[in-house]
């Protein structure tokens, strides 16, 4: 397939080539769900020929997805309480997980893959909530499937043929411009065409063409593209260690006015719900790894603030950051103060504030507690030199 240009590839994909193949009571869900003639009992008697597929929507219908007081114990009342375009977004999202295996396969780690989307998808979700402008469960699928196209693209180019590449989703510009040069076409452009082809909403598709970091600058985009833009930057830092926490605050804040405490609040939810998601979705998810993993990541901005605090640099160039016993030379102690709040305040405020508000969630006797403890105290330290330096004369 890699000596036909792209336009031809994407016309084979719209036709279904080489695209896996959804339930088809997943299918047939959509048609009826669509269909203003078909009733609640119609839906219940496809979706009872999937038993598999029946179970999952009546526990996704109880769980803390749905925020539900009453539970549902039948399929009928999952049914109404999930309601009928909702329904078919869940459905053929639960039938699209199944079609793709787990665990790792040449180069592609297909269960880092659906644990990095799963986050990005209850992020998502929770933003969407915060701004009360879109639908919540629209936004969790958006960014549940904003790379979708790679587990397509991996079996149409590289698997059982170039099992040497290394295939990550961080930083997502370098993959998909590796993928433009060598195969003219590039993984989002393949997962705009299968999701159409699936019969996925437009506002669902239009996610695809968008990346992180221009898509919550660009202005005059959909909201839910932007949602879901933050929403993979944000995963991004938890798990990929790319970017940093001060700059993704201050984009959430400056592009949707969506403040650092409310982001802290949103990643900390995350850790509440995934697990039972992860459950209905069948991903495999360790919460206390992952608090360690994001924890780590803390940690080791915080480190750096600390390298870059202490170590003691030439006082007469303008590029370095003075140390402290050149304070006592006058002319530069505007220089520092403008150094330390742009180069370590505003990274050092927002890992902190983000420590402090994890800190409250977690047993304090648990390995989480205990390691949140130790990013706290490090955190107050530099603080500490921080205030000494600017309280110098």
């Amino acid at each position: 397939m890699e000596t036909m240009n792209a336009s031809e590839i994407l016309k084979r994909i719209e036709s279904g080539y080489s695209l896996p193949s959804l339930s088809p009571v997943a299918l047939r869900l959509v048609e009826m769900a669509s269909d203003e003639m078909s009733s609640v009992d119609d839906l219940v008697k496809i979706i009872e020929k999937d038993p598999p597929l029946a179970l999952r929507l009546l526990k996704l219908a109880n769980s803390a997805f749905f925020a539900s007081v009453q539970p549902s114990t039948t399929l009928k009342q999952a049914v109404i309480k999930i309601g009928f375009q909702k329904l078919r977004i869940m459905a053929l999202s639960i039938s699209l997980r199944d079609t793709f295996p787990m665990g790792k396969i040449g180069p592609l780690d297909y269960e880092k893959f659906w644990r990095t989307s799963l986050y990005r998808a209850i992020i998502s979700k929770s933003i969407a909530e915060h701004l009360k402008k879109l639908n919540p469960e629209e936004a969790f699928i958006s960014a549940l499937l904003m790379e979708i196209g790679i587990l397509i693209f991996f079996d149409i180019f590289i698997k059982g043929e170039d099992e040497t590449v290394t295939i990550e989703l961080e930083p997502l510009d370098k993959l998909l411009l590796w993928e433009k040069e060598k195969y003219g076409i590039d993984h989002r452009e393949v997962g705009a065409v299968a999701l159409k082809h699936w019969h996925f909403p437009e506002n669902i598709i239009a996610c695809q063409p968008f990346y992180p970091k221009s898509a919550i600058m660009e202005e005059g985009l959909p909201l839910q593209v932007k949602v879901c833009a933050l929403a993979a930057s944000l995963s991004g830092i938890l798990f990929h260690g790319s970017g940093e926490f001060h700059q993704i605050y201050r984009d959430a804040d400056g592009y949707l006015g969506i403040n650092q405490e409310i982001i802290n609040d949103i990643l900390i939810r995350s850790f509440d719900q995934v697990e039972e998601i992860g459950r209905n979705l069948r991903v495999e998810l360790n919460r206390e790894k992952d608090l360690l993993a994001i924890m780590e990541k803390a940690n080791e901005a915080l480190s750096r603030l600390s390298d870059r605090l202490s170590k003691e640099k030439d006082p007469f160039r303008h590029d370095h950051i003075p140390s402290f016993d050149s304070l006592q030379k006058g002319e530069l102690i505007d220089l520092t103060l403008q150094a330390v709040a742009h180069e370590i305040r505003n990274p050092l405020m927002s890992v902190g504030g983000f420590a402090r508000r994890l800190s409250s969630s977690l047993d304090p006797s648990s390995e989480s507690g205990r390691y949140v403890r130790i990013i706290l105290e490090e955190a107050m330290r530099l603080e500490k030199a921080l205030s000494e330096m600017t309280q110098k004369k």
